[in-house]
């Protein structure tokens, strides 16, 4: 997104950005969704099947009527058995999810659960089965009891054929799921999800400068406090600021970083130009939450990069192979990032007036992100250093000369500890080989 793009017509897209974002952080939204929607899908076809069993009767076809209420009274029986059987399925399906999340949380960080509460087919599936089950009980007391086909004020033939159809999509979601499942549980995948949400987010930023060049915005001449709960700033609301400061003629400077934790009180937003805007223009800017989101963090993918390579380093795990694979993304992150200008994103208004200025991990913040407790955590483990040597010397050829500091200081402290803790010219040698597989 472009930084003009906050007040242009795709600022619309924009606006309701957060509350996306917020919606597929929760597991409730689409199963209700798909409950209420299937409620509406069975009262249209209820109103068909009747309209059928009017015509029908308007006609005095009472023979083709008998013949379509045997043919549902066939059917009842697989809608009962349907609600029957639904309610076990989900149970399974939830059963291998908890163990799931209980296997990767483990294994690889607690931070990679938000991988299974966003993963839309696990969302899918849990929403088709629970409106299967619901339209099955629906239908059951479509059923009219009477044999007399004079009598039948509505035969559920259209109800039974779309039950019918719910199953199948359900086993069809089921093996989907599944096979959704067996990736998420495996290292590789979920490291690769992890790069893919976070070159998302560095895609979707808007223009960056580093904080030496950012445009003078004049003193300070007001905050505005946090009021709201105490938690970690998830996101704001950039285009509502952007207009609340066009409105009121002044610059708002975002104080904590994205992923900060406030509490009430703290400091977050500066105002530079004129008074603060109105409280009621800025409520619900803020958002806070127990845990980091994606969205606007452009830090929180090596966050968790690191940390999965981290607990593969741990002595309760000790696999290094995995910590390997976690150096490979952050590496390819860092390598995207080289070359365009961190510290703060500018966001302006319509007539290209900078109104929201928030701050962005620098590209050394980054680097110590990526590298320091990776690198701390390199020692016995020749497979990591020499990928981490490897890493380093890549970053140095594709970075400019201007950032070349972090990554030669990383670069040295790899070097000097190794050389501390494997005295022998032979082991200390092979330990510093850069190999961008580490053994291999």
């Amino acid at each position: 997104m472009s930084d003009r793009d906050v007040s242009s017509g795709a600022s619309h897209r924009r606006v309701l950005a957060p509350l996306r974002e917020h919606l597929r952080d929760t597991f409730w939204f689409a199963p209700a969704a798909a409950m209420v929607g299937v409620f509406v899908i069975w009262l249209a076809a209820d109103a068909l099947d009747t309209a059928v069993v009017t015509a029908l009767k308007r006609e005095g076809d009472f023979e083709q009527l008998a013949e379509l209420q045997r043919f549902a009274d066939d059917a009842k029986t697989v809608v009962s058995t349907v609600s029957s059987a639904m309610m076990t399925f989900i149970g399974v399906v939830f059963s291998i999810s908890l163990v799931a999340v209980q296997m990767a949380s483990g294994q690889f960080t607690p931070r990679v659960v938000r991988l299974f509460v966003r993963s839309r087919i696990t969302k899918a599936t849990f929403a088709v089965f629970l409106a299967t089950f619901v339209l099955s009980l629906l239908v059951l007391t479509s059923y009219d009891s009477s044999p007399d086909p004079r009598a039948a004020i509505s035969v559920p033939l259209v109800q039974s054929f779309l039950t019918l159809l719910m199953v199948a999509l359900s086993l069809m979601l089921f093996v989907f799921y599944v096979n959704a499942t067996l990736r998420l549980m495996r290292v590789s995948h979920v490291i690769a999800r992890i790069a893919t949400e976070s070159f998302r987010v560095a895609a979707a930023m808007p223009e960056t400068l580093p904080r030496a060049e950012l445009p003078d915005l004049g003193p300070v001449t007001g905050w505005v406090a946090h009021e709201g709960r105490a938690g970690v700033l998830r996101d704001v609301d950039t285009v509502r600021l952007v207009r609340a400061a066009r409105t009121h003629e002044v610059v708002l400077r975002l104080v904590p970083r994205i992923g900060d934790f406030l509490v009430p009180g703290t400091p977050v937003l500066a105002v530079h130009g004129g008074r603060p805007p109105a409280s009621r223009a800025l409520r619900s800017t803020v958002s806070v939450g127990v845990e980091r989101t994606y969205d606007q963090d452009l830090a929180f993918g090596l966050r968790q990069l690191s940390d999965i390579a981290l607990r593969a380093l741990s002595s309760a795990i000790n696999d290094p192979t995995t910590a390997v694979q976690a150096l490979d993304r952050i590496v390819q992150f860092l390598a995207a990032l080289s070359r365009r200008p961190l510290g703060a994103a500018l966001y302006r208004d319509r007539a290209g007036e900078v109104r929201l200025v928030q701050p962005v991990p620098t590209w050394t913040a980054l680097v110590d992100l990526g590298f320091a407790e990776v690198r701390a955590c390199a020692l016995g483990n020749p497979q990591v250093s020499r990928r981490l040597l490897a890493g380093l010397d890549d970053l140095l050829v594709i970075a400019p000369p201007e950032r070349h500091e972090p990554l030669l200081r990383h670069r040295e402290l790899l070097i000097q500890v190794i050389g501390r803790e494997a005295p022998n010219p032979t082991d200390r040698a092979f330990a510093l080989w850069p190999d961008r597989q580490g053994i291999g």
